[in-house]
């Protein structure tokens, strides 16, 4: 899939779903397929910890090999994505952080419930200034963060000086449709049975999220290759890479 630019302006939602409400509602959304297929495709690039690793042990740049040690998940929302990482691979250890208090009430709920407390961790951060040190960790991935945040330039600075030599960094979130026409075709395809505010939610995502030409602009500040962000379904762009 090739990179494109959007006739849609991007319209900013509110970067914090911080109401009990709103997580819920967002909780309750069917996001099963979406968080399976992310973490699968995480875990392919290379990711396989080990527990009694320490993040960055034996890596090296350009190391193509497994890496061992901690995962960090920005912008983990309720921390379905987490938990799925840590079904699909049973040695996954991931921090998971986010900026509402709701969200995190919900996902230590869920992770609980997934027997999962022992291997997965949850703090209050904001991932434009996050407060821990650098290379810390062998992997860096969001779902669907970008889209929230006025200036995602940040976000991704940071989650490349969080991660280790050698270390992956996988970004997934919607792309912003080309057209009004298109957008309202995707919302009727993938929110057509939610409610009707779990609709207007998709909606209102879809016209803050970014463009792959706006992500692609802004890594390549950072020093990555601009053919490292791609489109990889008609409404999500993946950010995959090595540092």
């Amino acid at each position: 899939m090739t990179s494109t630019s959007s006739d849609l302006p991007r319209v900013l939602e509110p970067e914090v779903m911080d109401s009990v409400d709103e997580a819920i509602a967002y909780d309750q959304m069917d996001h099963a397929a979406v968080n399976q297929l992310f973490a699968k495709d995480f875990l392919a690039t290379g990711y396989a910890a080990d527990t009694d690793a320490e993040a960055g042990d034996g890596l090296s740049e350009g190391d193509t090999e497994g890496l061992a040690g901690e995962c960090i998940d920005l912008g983990t929302g309720t921390a379905q994505i987490p938990i799925e990482i840590c079904r699909q691979s049973p040695t996954a250890r991931v921090l998971a952080v986010d900026l509402s208090i709701s969200m995190l009430d919900l996902a230590r709920n869920n992770i609980e419930v997934a027997g999962l407390m022992h291997r997965i961790q949850l703090d209050h951060i904001d991932a434009k200034g996050i407060g821990y040190e650098d290379e810390r960790f062998s992997a860096v991935i969001s779902n669907s963060i970008v889209h929230h945040i006025p200036e995602p330039s940040a976000v991704f600075a940071e989650a490349a000086r969080l991660v280790a030599p050698g270390g992956i960094l996988f970004f997934r979130d919607l792309a912003r449709p080309k057209t009004e026409e298109i957008l309202e075709q995707l919302v009727a395809t993938y929110a057509g049975e939610e409610s009707a505010d779990s609709q207007k939610m998709f909606r209102e995502s879809l016209h803050a999220a970014l463009t792959v030409d706006e992500v692609q602009a802004m890594i390549t500040e950072l020093g990555f290759a601009s053919d490292s962000v791609k489109m990889t379904s008609d409404r999500h762009w993946t950010w995959s890479a090595r540092k």
